[in-house]
């Protein structure tokens, strides 16, 4: 569904049908460590890029949004897990790294890889 902020994130609700007003981020919903959702922290959540650029179905993120100094602004902290190996993923737009190793497809891509890196490389080093 499209945010506030204009972009699509599997994450977020809204209902405006019939006179609802319905707004929520998902993410937010089981987590009673973060502060509640506002509509302008679409602007700056990482979310809808992570999702169009990663698609695994073993990826499980975690949002929370902690005060700054003094209330006076807003921090969104992500952290992402493997659900299948259950560790952790520094990098969420790339996704967990034991996974992207057991993709049968790609094996020949990284081999074609290395090869024209070999072959790229000055004779003796």
């Amino acid at each position: 569904m499209r945010t506030p902020a204009g972009r699509e994130c599997p994450h977020y609700y809204a209902d405006f049908h019939r006179g609802r007003t319905t707004q929520e981020c998902r993410l937010l919903r089981d987590n009673p460590a973060s502060l509640p959702w506002r509509p302008a922290d679409c602007a700056r959540c990482p979310v809808p890029g992570i999702a169009a650029a990663n698609a695994s179905p073993h990826l499980r993120l975690t949002l929370t949004i902690t005060p700054i100094f003094l209330g006076l602004g807003r921090r969104l902290r992500l952290s992402a897990v493997c659900a299948r190996h259950n560790t952790p993923i520094e990098d969420p737009y790339v996704g967990c790294s034991q996974c992207n190793a057991e993709r049968p497809g790609l094996e020949p891509f990284f081999r074609a890889l290395e090869e024209s890196d070999d072959q790229s490389r000055p004779p003796g080093s």
